[in-house]
C-alpha cells in the first residue's frame, strides 16, 4: 500500500439544478452524513456536502484486516452488514475498508494495479474480495483472477420515480415518451445496464430500448450516469430527471430514509433478475478473513439485513 494513512478524501462532485437548500442537502450522498465509517480512529472530521465528499470509500485502508470491492447498488447494506461481521469478529473490528464504486469501475482498479486516482487523491490498496454479478464472478474464476465464488442475493429492476409519481408513469413504455427525463445507467460500466436493455426490450422491443438509450440521449433527455446509480435517485429529486430504472433495493432504501422517492413495480415477464455473488481474491492479502466474510454473507443474520431492503436470498451453492 503507498499510503501510511488515509485520513481525509477530498471529491468534487459538482452537481446542477436550482432547489433550495435543505432540498439540496437531501439529495447529496452520501446519506449517512458520514456515518458510515468503520475506521477506529477517524481523525479530524472534514464533510462539506454537494463539494468535499467522498460517498463510495469507507474506513481506513491503512493496517486494514479485510478489504471489500463492492458492486456499488449494495452501498446501503454494507454498514448493518460491517456491524453484524465485527460482532462476530471483534478482531477486524474498526479494520475493515471497502469500496462500493461501480463493479466495471472497481474492475479498472483491479487491472491499475489496485489503484484508483479521485481527483487529486490517489490510492492503492489490494482487495480480499470482489462482489458483483454472479457471471462476471464465474467468468473470473475461469480466469484464475477469483476463487471460491459464492452466490447470496438476488434483486430485480423497478422503476423510481419521484414521490407521488407526477409524471404519471405507469410502465417501462412510458419511458419512451418524449415529455419524460430519464436519468439512466451507464452500459460502458454499469451491468445493471445490460438488463435494463431486456427489459425494455420485452416490454417494447427495439424501438423502445433505442428511444430510451440513444435517441433521448442525444437529443438531452436521457442523462447516462457518470458514477453509478446512486446518481438517479439526486438526480430525481433535484428535478433534473422524472425517472430511472434502478435495482428495486435502491427505492427501497430511499423509501426508508424518508427521501421523496416511490417506485413502479415492473411485471415479472418484463423484469431482470441480478444473482449477486463474491469471490475471494487469489491473490487476497487476508484470504482467512475474506472467506469468514462470504460465508458471514450467507448466514441467516446477514439474510435478514438484505431483506430488509427487498433483497432475496438463494440456496447457498456447493463449494
Amino acid at each position: 500500500m503507498r499510503l501510511q494513512s488515509v485520513m481525509l478524501a477530498v471529491v468534487g462532485l459538482a452537481m446542477a439544478g436550482a432547489v433550495c437548500a435543505q432540498e439540496k442537502t437531501e439529495a447529496t450522498p452520501p446519506w449517512s452524513k458520514g456515518a458510515n465509517d468503520p475506521a477506529a480512529a477517524q481523525g479530524y472530521k472534514f464533510h462539506v456536502p454537494d463539494v468535499d465528499n467522498i460517498p463510495d470509500l469507507h474506513g481506513d485502508p491503512a493496517g486494514a484486516k479485510l478489504v471489500l470491492f463492492i458492486g456499488g447498488n449494495q452501498f446501503f447494506v454494507l454498514p448493518q452488514l460491517i456491524a453484524g461481521f465485527e460482532k462476530l469478529h471483534p478482531d477486524l473490528a474498526g479494520r475493515i475498508y471497502y469500496e462500493t464504486l461501480p463493479p466495471g469501475i472497481l474492475r479498472k482498479q483491479i487491472a491499475a494495479d489496485d489503484t484508483l486516482t479521485l481527483g487529486n487523491f490517489t490510492l492503492q490498496v489490494k482487495p480480499d474480495v470482489y462482489e458483483a454479478g454472479a457471471r462476471v464472478l464465474h467468468r473470473m474464476a475461469q480466469q484464475n483472477q477469483v476463487k471460491d465464488v459464492r452466490q447470496y442475493a438476488t434483486n430485480d429492476l423497478e422503476i423510481m420515480v419521484r414521490a407521488g409519481n407526477p409524471k404519471h408513469i405507469a410502465s417501462l413504455n412510458d419511458l419512451g415518451r418524449p415529455d419524460i427525463k430519464l436519468s439512466m445507467p451507464n452500459p460502458q460500466w454499469e451491468g445493471v445496464a445490460n438488463q435494463i436493455a431486456a427489459a425494455l426490450k420485452k416490454a417494447g422491443g427495439d424501438s423502445l430500448y433505442q428511444a430510451v438509450y440513444h435517441q433521448k440521449v442525444e437529443v438531452g433527455t436521457t442523462i447516462l450516469t457518470e458514477i453509478h446509480h446512486r446518481q438517479t435517485p439526486m438526480r430525481v429529486m433535484q428535478g433534473m430527471a422524472d425517472a430511472g430504472v434502478t435495482w428495486a433495493s435502491e427505492v427501497r432504501f430511499q423509501e426508508k430514509i424518508g427521501n421523496p422517492i416511490g417506485g413502479i413495480k415492473i411485471p415479472d415477464s418484463q423484469n431482470s433478475v441480478a444473482v449477486y455473488a463474491g469471490g475471494v481474491m487469489v491473490d487476497a492479502p487476508h484470504p482467512q478473513a475474506a472467506e469468514q466474510w462470504l460465508a458471514y454473507l450467507q448466514s441467516p443474520q446477514a439474510q435478514a439485513i438484505y431483506h430488509q431492503y427487498g433483497f432475496k436470498s438463494i440456496a447457498p451453492q456447493p463449494q
